[in-house]
């Protein structure tokens, strides 16, 4: 029942990668699908090797299927002003759920999405994100920087935090709860 439990695990621990490198649920199912059955024997497909490169080739399969709107994604970030995140008093709740996260995550433009996927959570080398996503190192930091911020600004969001505004209608640093 262990290799069982784990093999699910594996399989949705996949899927949800490829949901969210690509926005769809329904194109996820699709990767997930073809890199387990590329691997043959599902039994030696989830050992601690064959993760670690099932992963691999779920990223590149989830880049490559929406590559021309992550180079239409890139194309915006590289024009994209600095913004301001939450003060540095906001915390993440404690009781934030993975659906949270994943709907944070969902709503980040798609090039920082991906930027903050591969290099935060997935920890990927500056040099291999940035043939990942075929942009600059400079550009994948910039995507970076933006996707952390909005990825802090849609969870402060989701706890009530709104963004006070200044005389100039620009947004301050300051936030409030409302």
């Amino acid at each position: 029942m262990k290799a069982f439990e784990q093999t699910r695990l594996g399989v949705v621990d996949l899927h949800w990668l490829a949901t969210l490198l690509t926005g769809s649920s329904e194109t996820a199912v699709d990767i997930t699908v073809q890199v387990i059955e590329s691997a043959g024997d599902e039994k030696v497909f989830f050992s601690n090797w064959m993760l670690a490169w099932a992963r691999r080739l779920v990223i590149a399969k989830a880049l490559a299927t929406v590559s021309r709107g992550l180079a239409a994604s890139a194309s915006r970030t590289a024009l994209e002003k600095h913004r301001t995140p939450p003060p540095c008093s906001w915390v993440l709740a404690e009781d934030t759920t993975k659906s949270d996260l994943e709907r944070a995550l969902l709503s980040v433009e798609l090039f920082p999405r991906a930027a903050v996927l591969l290099l935060v959570f997935e920890g990927v080398p500056l040099a291999d994100a940035s043939v990942l996503l075929n942009a600059e190192p400079d550009l994948v930091r910039k995507g970076q920087a933006v996707g952390v911020v909005e990825l802090t600004m849609s969870l402060a969001r989701m706890e009530g935090w709104r963004p006070k505004e200044t005389n100039s209608n620009h947004l301050s640093g300051e936030f409030q709860r409302v």
